[in-house]
């Protein structure tokens, strides 16, 4: 009987993100060698919840360090292969695979759309009191959802997106696992005053 190959869900994640921020003029500022994809568990088995995260690993405008109630802080910092991350996009799972094939893609845009148009490791700010997904996230996710019909009507590789019409129990059957970067969200550091 042929050994199961297992599944690398982070880099099938990081083929798709190069895939799409090739295609749509609006991801190409992102350098995806500069993002690193990772996956977390889901505390809870509950298909509603966090589905992924987008961690900017700089504060406002690229700055390495911020002020906070009076005291200054820097994050941790994260190389891969001596390069300097700028981003850190998470995926939850199982939670995320559970997800329909579209709610997934959207998923995937809703946090590549939050990446700073500057790639200084800095959010999107958007206009506003709610500067992260304007005055409402339901209409954020739906400039999303016009976003994954235009890039599915460019006809991508099906091999770029396919894994995301399996649920997480679908995948592992079909590979006997599932692997990927794991890695523990940054850290707010607190500096000296001499620092």
């Amino acid at each position: 009987m042929a050994q199961l190959q297992a599944f690398d869900f982070t880099a099938a994640m990081q083929r798709l993100c190069v895939d799409v921020t090739l295609r749509l003029p609006e991801f190409h500022h992102v350098r995806m060698a500069e993002v690193a994809v990772t996956f977390a568990q889901a505390r809870r088995r509950v298909n509603h919840g966090l589905q992924a995260k987008l961690t900017p690993l700089r504060f406002e405008g690229g700055a390495l360090t911020t002020t906070r109630g009076g005291r200054r802080y820097t994050i941790q910092r994260w190389y891969a292969n001596e390069r300097e991350m700028l981003y850190v996009l998470s995926f939850y799972l199982p939670r995320f695979l559970e997800q329909t094939f579209r709610e997934k893609l959207i998923t995937v845009m809703h946090e590549l759309y939050h990446i700073s148009p500057a790639f200084d490791g800095d959010i999107r700010r958007l206009g506003g009191h709610y500067h992260v997904h304007s005055h409402s996230q339901k209409e954020y996710d739906r400039a999303m959802e016009v976003l994954v019909d235009r890039y599915l009507g460019l006809a991508p590789p099906q091999s770029h997106y396919r894994f995301l019409e399996l649920n997480y129990r679908e995948l592992v059957a079909r590979h006997g696992s599932l692997v990927g970067i794991r890695m523990p969200i940054p850290k707010l550091l607190p500096l000296s005053k001499s620092a």
